[in-house]
This record gives structure tokens, C-alpha cells and sequence, in this order.
């Protein structure tokens, strides 16, 4: 007669846990986001950047309102090292736009072309200098709206190109300020038209000039990306970001 052996006992399959609602989530990140700094503390971050750096400069090289609109459209996607690298080549044969044209798409190509979408930007950039020379007798507007009519120059472009060469007090929102705006937060915003409208109307006047490149030189440096560097950030103790950095 065979052994009866009695059968292994299973092991209760464990209970799955329940799906978190989408609500529940929803409302556990929106628990994370801080809310918007308060005006006196939108004032004192400014004056933090304004005493340790009045008088900030941009990182691209130029000449003249030209040059400059011409190295902002070249970095699209590119670095400001890179660009500069490749206009150095360039400035000194086309610094206006007559003298683009004289040069033609061709002898652009082969100086830009160890940047990004250089095809495209070369046809951009004697489109808008054909432009420029027929309609505004080869100056660079100041004005945000009419430069953005012209091929390649997109709100960006056209903001950072009013702000430096003319001290409009205008922002440029790039993905640096765009960070930066909503880790703070500044203001919590969903795009760049969103949050230059938004910095414009919160900051004050007497910063709004240079708030362009004290925010992209704070992202570009301090405030990155991947991690950033809070440990010594000169508005730590103003800054909500609830995932602050500790070396």
C-alpha cells in the first residue's frame, strides 16, 4: 500500500496591494509644490544677485545689435562656447547684414557648420539679413513683435536681442530660467510665454533689467539640472525647492 503523504500546504498568495488612485496622486505632488515666494522675498533674491554681480554680461560674443542677433539665432541648440567659436570666423567678414548677403549661404555654411541644424540656420540667417536690409535699411529693430517676424528669430531670440542691445527690460525664458522660475518658485508656470509674462510682472523694476542673465547664469552654474548645487547658492534660505541638495 503506497505512502499517503499528505500534500504540501501552499503558501497564501499575498494580497496585492490596492492602485492608487489618480486623485490621490495628483494631490501628493501638488502637496510637494510649494507655493509662489512672496513680493518682499522676490525683492531680496534680486538684491542678493544684484550685489554680488550689477553688472551681468551674456556669454555670447558680438559686436552690434546684428552681431548679436545673429549669435542668439546661431544657438539654437547649441552652446554659447560653440557658437562663439564658429562666429569668430564669421564677425569679422559679416557684421552686418549687407555684408552677410555678400557672403552668401554658402560661405555661412562653412563657417557654422560644426553647429546643430547649421543647414538651417544659414538659410535663416540670409533670409532675415535679405530683410533686414530691404525693409529696415540694415538695422536691427527694437521691438520684440517686428523681430519676431523674421525668419529663424522666435520670442527667445528676439527678447534677449532687445535686452542687451537696446536695455529693453524684457526676459528671454529659456530651459535655464524656465527651471529655475518654477524650483524657486518665482511663479509656477507651464510655458516660456507663460513665465516671461509672469517675471515681468513680479519683478521689480529697478532688477528687471538684468533679471535676464542673473537667472540664466544662476541655472547655468548653481541651480542645474541634474543636481543642483544648493550648498552654495546665495538664496538657499529663500528658495522652497523641497529637494535641496547637501554635499
Amino acid at each position: 500500500m503506497p505512502d499517503l503523504k499528505p500534500s504540501p500546504r501552499r503558501k497564501p498568495k499575498p494580497k496585492s496591494k490596492p492602485a492608487i488612485p489618480a486623485k490621490a496622486v495628483g494631490r501628493a505632488v501638488r502637496a510637494r509644490t510649494p507655493k509662489p515666494i512672496d513680493n518682499a522675498t522676490v525683492i531680496e533674491i534680486f538684491r542678493r544677485f544684484h550685489a554680488a554681480d550689477p553688472e551681468p554680461k551674456g556669454e555670447l560674443e558680438h559686436t552690434n545689435p546684428y552681431t548679436l542677433l545673429v549669435a542668439v539665432a546661431l544657438s539654437a541648440q547649441s552652446t554659447d562656447v560653440g557658437v562663439n567659436k564658429a562666429t569668430r570666423n564669421l564677425f569679422p567678414v559679416a557684421d552686418t547684414p549687407q555684408k552677410m548677403l555678400d557672403l552668401g549661404e554658402a560661405g555661412l555654411r562653412e563657417r557654422i557648420r560644426t553647429l546643430n541644424f547649421f543647414n538651417t540656420k544659414a538659410k535663416n540667417v540670409i533670409a532675415a539679413a535679405k530683410r533686414l536690409v530691404e525693409e529696415f535699411n540694415g538695422k536691427v529693430p527694437d521691438s520684440v513683435e517686428v523681430l519676431e517676424t523674421l525668419p529663424g528669430v522666435g520670442r527667445k531670440t528676439a527678447s534677449v536681442v532687445v535686452n542687451i542691445a537696446f536695455r529693453n527690460p524684457r526676459i528671454a525664458v529659456d530651459t535655464h530660467i524656465f527651471r529655475v522660475t518654477n524650483r524657486i518658485p518665482l511663479a509656477i508656470t507651464k510655458t516660456p510665454l507663460d513665465t516671461q509674462v509672469a517675471l515681468e510682472a513680479l519683478i521689480p523694476d529697478e532688477y528687471l533689467l538684468h533679471a535676464h542673465h542673473w537667472l540664466i547664469l544662476h541655472g547655468r552654474y548653481i541651480c542645474k539640472a541634474r543636481r543642483p548645487e544648493c550648498w552654495r547658492c546665495p538664496i538657499n534660505d529663500l528658495c522652497r525647492y523641497p529637494d535641496k541638495t547637501i554635499p
